[in-house]
């Protein structure tokens, strides 16, 4: 017991269940939009629309970690972070109005934004380089696990016609799982006389291409995650509980592959890896929307999840390769680029299906899967050890 209770993994703790909840946010989306729409009135485009708020949060957050770490003590900012975002998680039980629905997600996104940054010192400041990697992985790992146990609640809950934000609460406990654990724990200090020195390098084309395809791959994946559950609902008439398991299946399937990759990038490479999870995730998309049979769709939404093989954290790896000392400015935009994708995906992909329909959304998912694939092809030519 006191060996859990160490300091060191305390705080590791804290930077899993802000992956933990970020994750949560974002999977029940395409589960919960149908009975939000029924509840407020609304159509189901206006309603995903809506969680744009948690994306540009998220986004917003990122943006602001750049600066604020360095002025804030980070103890301080993860205990008023998370305690602002269970604030806001309980007042969606109470919230009436969808205009005030956005606000509220509005904040629990800067707030994510802003943990995820501050997960990310804690694992940098506590591990050295070939352990940081296992905990990187890890934290994917508790991303992906949030992914379809929230997913599968939301579809259980939905089913028996609990209030749409039931999942949130869920959420919520976890959150104050963290500030509980913050308040009880040391955090490293994070001083910009610590900052690298190094001289600005002008980025190779190389780089960029991987920044795009980082862009595309969240674009693209919250593009089928989030419509595929309406998709089947509609088209192939089958029940929400049905429907919201494919997301579940997919973030089990993800996980999985996260387990495998952390031993296999050893075997094959990074640079390999890359084209290999590019190819696997495009092709393995194309038959959740060409199979129209439930039973078939749930073992291609696992499959489709393992073939991603941690795509997003194998290109952030190889585009780190590219320079000779990778700097935090590099990293940080790198990652801005994926959360760029997530941020702007309810509202690219709702105007879509308002021009086209809720298939063809499903095939932008595979487009996005294949220009990534073409722009990670032109990176590993662009780049040679």
């Amino acid at each position: 017991m006191a060996r859990f209770l160490d300091n060191n993994k305390r705080i590791t703790l804290v930077s899993f269940l802000a992956y933990f909840v970020m994750s949560g946010m974002l999977a029940p989306i395409g589960i919960i939009s149908g009975p939000m729409a029924e509840l407020f009135g609304e159509t189901i485009t206006d309603v995903t629309a809506r969680f744009s708020w948690l994306t540009i949060g998220n986004l917003i957050g990122a943006v602001i970690a750049v600066f604020l770490f360095e002025w804030v003590p980070l103890k301080i900012v993860m205990i008023l972070v998370y305690a602002s975002i269970l604030t806001s998680l309980l007042s969606l039980n109470i919230v009436s109005d969808l205009s005030l629905v956005g606000p509220a997600l509005g904040i629990v996104g800067v707030g994510c934004g802003l943990g995820l940054v501050g997960a990310a010192l804690i694992i940098s400041r506590c591990y050295q380089a070939e352990r940081r990697a296992s905990m990187l992985i890890i934290t994917d790992g508790c991303f992906s696990v949030a992914g379809f146990m929230c997913a599968g609640i939301a579809a259980f809950l939905i089913v028996r016609e609990f209030h749409w934000a039931s999942v949130y609460q869920f959420v919520g406990i976890v959150v104050t799982v963290i500030v509980l654990l913050c308040a009880v724990s040391r955090f490293p200090t994070t001083l910009p006389s610590e900052q690298e020195t190094t001289v600005n390098l002008r980025w190779p084309l190389s780089i960029w291409c991987c920044l795009g395809a980082l862009f595309l791959y969240t674009l693209g994946q919250f593009s089928m995650l989030w419509w595929l559950p309406n998709y089947v609902e509609t088209t192939l008439h089958v029940g929400t509980e049905q429907a919201g398991r494919l997301v579940s299946l997919f973030w089990f399937g993800l996980f999985a592959a996260q387990i495998f990759v952390a031993w296999w990038v050893i075997r094959v490479g990074v640079r390999r890896l890359v084209l290999i999870a590019a190819v696997a995730t495009t092709f393995f998309s194309i038959p959740l929307w060409i199979v129209e049979d439930i039973a078939s769709l749930s073992i291609l939404a696992f499959i489709w999840g393992f073939a991603n093989l941690s795509l997003l954290k194998v290109v952030l790896s190889f585009a780190t390769e590219m320079l000779a000392i990778p700097s935090a400015r590099l990293v940080s935009s790198l990652l801005l680029g994926a959360t760029v994708g997530t941020a702007i995906s309810p509202w690219v992909t709702s105007q879509i299906v308002v021009v086209t329909n809720n298939y063809f959304i499903l095939q932008f998912s595979t487009i996005c899967y294949a220009s990534l694939t073409v722009l990670l092809f032109a990176a590993t030519r662009l780049f040679r050890v």
